[in-house]
């Protein structure tokens, strides 16, 4: 008798405890299928939900995650030296009200910026150097006017001298 219960004791226990066990807990089996297709955007209806769309996704740590996803790229722009730091406290101001809807419109609007910034500077460069190409001419112009004047004036200044000594050599001539 001893030995038929220690024989049978080990399965007596164990099937004791799996029967409890099963009465502890549902099956799994169901519940992974059914994570496994809400993995995949299935049986997430109108007619499966509980809650609000707010107590399901807050739209307030929708904000979070969108502002430090931005706020994060500007971060690692500014330490690339891809940004500067006012460029970079104008984009966060930005950013903290609401102008960018997401990193990459974010990332449209800072080249776009950069590119205007380049466009600006190129016309600076381009305007100086037609002032300085024009400033050339008006010199290079006045010496030439001078030039001219001087020569005028050096040929007037010989014209009255002959006329002078003209006069003078008439008073001289007897009549």
């Amino acid at each position: 008798l001893f030995f038929c219960v220690l024989i049978s004791f080990p399965l007596l226990f164990s099937s004791v405890f799996f029967f409890f066990l099963m009465l502890r807990r549902p099956p799994r089996s169901p519940l992974s299928s059914s994570s496994a297709a809400s993995d995949v955007y299935k049986r997430q209806g109108v007619g499966r939900r509980e809650g609000s769309r707010e107590s399901r996704m807050p739209s307030k740590e929708l904000w979070m995650r969108r502002l430090r996803v931005l706020r994060r790229l500007l971060r690692k722009y500014r330490a690339e030296k891809k940004i500067d730091r006012h460029l970079y406290r104008a984009l966060y101001q930005k950013a903290k009200g609401n102008v960018f809807r997401n990193k990459h419109n974010l990332m449209e609007h800072i080249h776009k910026m950069k590119n205007e910034k380049r466009r600006e500077k190129q016309l600076a460069e381009q305007l100086n150097a037609k002032k300085t190409k024009e400033e050339a001419c008006r010199n290079k112009a006045r010496k030439q006017e001078l030039k001219r004047r001087r020569k005028e004036a050096a040929e007037a200044q010989t014209a009255a001298v002959a006329a002078k000594k003209a006069q003078v050599a008439a008073k001289k001539a007897p009549a």
